[in-house]
């Protein structure tokens, strides 16, 4: 494990702002398993960043046969507590972990972004853990989603790339656009083969859990803002990368 690093702590609600928001849970997880499903492999599934397994339980209605790799222990044991049985739960950091086998499916959703070295663990994906046929869904907050660019428009944070001391807090290492975050799958091997984004977002998610207990958003909307991310990938609110591994026969 990385010594230098409390990722029990960086995983805790701060006063600047939250981990995760009822918008992750309610609106995007559902709106990336929509994204996932037609590229789903048969087989097996390693999910790196488990967390407290809120995004595993939904996986769980796709694949029997999962891994999920946790830096935190407290993620680890409260995912233990809702999940365990069910799924194999490995704590480690994913510099260090060993792993096995290698995977029909990987995913890595909103954790490139923490990584103090994301291009060496993305090797890591392509060379150690993922199988001949198999397939790696990357997904990270992304820069320009206009939410982030109003914030910046009103003097709140200096560019779309930018790290807020929030995310600071809760351990992002960097702020991934379209052409950056598919920069660092090439250079650890990897074959793009999909692009997309997912759900349009103007709303900051703070804005969005408020709005969210009003009956001002139906669900129809939810699900035009989500085909709309679609045509517009970079004004999501995240982007999403299919990857395949590269560089073997």
């Amino acid at each position: 494990m990385n010594g230098q690093r409390d990722y029990n702590a960086e995983s805790r609600d701060s006063g600047l702002r939250r981990y995760a928001y009822g918008f992750d849970f309610d609106v995007m997880h559902p709106y990336m398993i929509e994204s996932f499903r037609p590229f789903f492999r048969l087989g097996s599934l390693l999910e790196l960043g488990s967390f407290k397994g809120d995004f595993t339980r939904r996986l769980l209605d796709h694949f029997e046969d999962i891994t999920c790799v946790e830096a935190s222990d407290a993620g680890i044991e409260a995912a233990r507590q809702r999940i365990d049985g069910r799924v194999q739960l490995v704590h480690a950091s994913f510099e260090s972990v060993r792993l096995p086998r290698r995977y029909d499916n990987i995913m890595l959703t909103h954790v490139l972004e923490h990584l103090d070295d994301p291009v060496l663990v993305l090797r890591r994906i392509n060379e150690e853990w993922l199988a001949d046929q198999g397939r790696l869904f990357l997904v990270c907050p992304n820069a320009n989603a206009p939410s982030r660019q109003i914030a910046v428009k009103m003097g709140l944070i200096s560019s779309n790339a930018a790290v807020t001391e929030g995310e600071a807090d809760h351990g992002h290492r960097r702020t991934y656009s379209l052409d950056t975050l598919e920069r660092d799958a090439v250079a650890a091997g990897l074959k793009v083969v999909h692009r997309s984004g997912i759900f349009f977002k103007a709303l900051a998610n703070f804005q969005w859990d408020r709005l969210l207990q009003t009956d001002i958003v139906s669900r129809e909307y939810l699900d035009g803002c989500y085909r709309l991310g679609q045509h517009y990938p970079d004004l999501c609110a995240s982007i999403f990368l299919l990857c395949e591994r590269g560089g073997h026969s």
